[in-house]
């Protein structure tokens, strides 16, 4: 298990690099499940990263898991390598928008 410094810094760089809520996360993979002919259930809607960050966002720090941990890891490196500090995101880079919103991120929200 990671010491509790390590997972103080984790928990903040986790929460500023997940910019969306539980709710506007558990819409999005919904919505980009959703097909024309159907809407998968709400618990099976997503990619698994996205729900295993949308089951973050509903616990409290001292729940966390292992597993938890290292899904937060990939979290906070996916955002940061993804980031463009030069540039800001623009609407139309749509694909890379989307595949940061499925673990919580929307790269057009300050």
């Amino acid at each position: 298990m990671t010491d509790a410094l390590e997972l103080d810094a984790l928990w903040e760089d986790f929460h500023r690099a997940v910019n969306m809520t539980s709710q506007e996360l558990a819409a999005w993979l919904r919505v980009s499940e959703a097909d024309e002919s159907s809407e998968p259930l709400p618990e099976h809607a997503g990619e698994p990263t996205g729900q295993h960050v949308l089951a973050i966002l509903q616990k409290r720090r001292t729940d966390l898991t292992d597993e938890d941990i290292e899904v937060m890891y990939e979290v906070v490196d996916t955002v940061a390598a993804e980031a463009d500090v030069e540039n800001e995101p623009q609407a139309e880079d749509s694909l890379r928008r989307h595949r940061l919103m499925t673990v919580g991120h929307d790269p057009l929200r300050r």
